[in-house]
């Protein structure tokens, strides 16, 4: 794999996305949230969507100008029509205005209706955490349907993630997890490759499970299981269920209204710890969590427990210290882009 300075790789970012028609500061917030996700290690959420961004803007599908509209105002629970704008950026915007509302509210909890494409969730959360915060975030596709219920042998909601990032004394617990065995985006890399999932985290048309990423592809009628797979799926169908209710149900806008574009119902919250048990209380019993996690005893030979996000917050020091590792895939993709938008491509280290 090639690594870029990170600088460099942020700059070519958005340039190729203010070529493409963003202003300055959205195609800012949309370089550096890719990024994020490419620091974190999270190769199929990160530069790997900015063919499919910049083909959104070029074709109309992500919308470069305007405002989302406020739906619905009550202060400490808000509702935007993100109007398709770029949702990197749209999330971030929500973000500083929830903090900003904490100072007045215990919790704010904002829903987005019509944003366009989120990125990585995880990419989110450490700027919140940083400040003391809880953040919960999640999003749905209303338009995609790649996961079956559990029992089932077709395709009826997306993968739907949630993210959850938690405040400690020390490194913050960053979690983020799909309701589905898998994610679209690694399905679509492996299928490009002809290489197989790791396990059978599919299921064909006849209910067989399966390995093999191209029953997703060209009419072949194969699903993505929920998470916990053929045997524990229902727990990952559950899950799916309550991310739909207050992503697509909450922002009033979803599959029932028939979503034909590619976008995003978000569902975002920041919590105060200091208006519930405490600031103090907060970060003792979480950082008392987290080292009793860490310290719990491991078969020989094995490594030790790991907290969500821990792995991801060690790659980003290393890459931000010795350059950002790009997938094999990615900087080939962007290459005609760059033409097209007379970019310079970074040079490697």
């Amino acid at each position: 794999m090639q690594k870029f300075d990170v600088a460099a790789l942020l700059n070519f970012g958005k340039s190729l996305l203010t070529s493409a028609g963003l202003s300055e500061d959205r195609a800012q917030d949309v370089a550096e949230v890719l990024l994020e996700g490419d620091l974190l290690g999270h190769t199929t959420h990160g530069f790997a969507l900015l063919p499919a961004y910049l083909k959104a803007l070029v074709d109309g599908s992500m919308e470069k100008q305007g405002e989302p509209i406020v739906v619905s105002d009550h202060e400490s629970a808000l509702t935007w029509d993100g109007r398709y704008l770029p949702g990197p950026w749209l999330v971030r915007r929500a973000i500083a205005l929830a903090r900003q509302r904490l100072a007045k509210h215990p919790v704010v909890t904002i829903s987005i209706q019509q944003s366009h494409h989120i990125g990585c969730l995880q990419a989110y959360l450490k700027p919140v955490t940083d400040a003391g915060f809880l953040i919960l975030l999640s999003c749905s596709d209303p338009a995609n349907r790649t996961v079956t219920p559990h029992g089932g042998v077709a395709p009826r909601f997306s993968p739907d993630p949630f993210a959850v990032g938690i405040p400690t004394n020390g490194d913050p617990i960053l979690i983020d997890i799909s309701m589905s065995t898998t994610a679209n985006g690694l399905c679509h890399r492996l299928a490009l490759a002809g290489e197989k999932l790791p396990g059978p985290w599919l299921v064909d048309r006849e209910g067989k499970p399966s390995d093999d990423p191209q029953i997703l592809f060209e009419n072949r009628g194969g699903s993505l299981l929920p998470l916990g797979g053929l045997g524990l799926g229902y727990k990952g169908f559950a899950l799916a269920l309550f991310v739909e209710a207050i992503t697509n149900a909450l922002s009033g806008r979803g599959r029932a209204t028939g979503v034909k574009r590619w976008s995003a119902s978000v569902f975002l919250q920041i919590i105060n710890p200091k208006s519930f048990g405490g600031r103090e209380a907060f970060l003792r019993e979480t950082s008392f969590l987290a080292a009793s996690c860490r310290d719990t005893p491991v078969p020989a030979g094995k490594p030790p427990v790991r907290l969500p996000g821990e792995a991801a917050l060690a790659r980003r020091a290393e890459q931000l210290a010795n350059g950002v590792e790009l997938h094999p895939t990615i900087m080939p993709a962007l290459v005609p882009c760059a033409e097209a938008l007379k970019i310079t491509l970074p040079p490697a280290r």
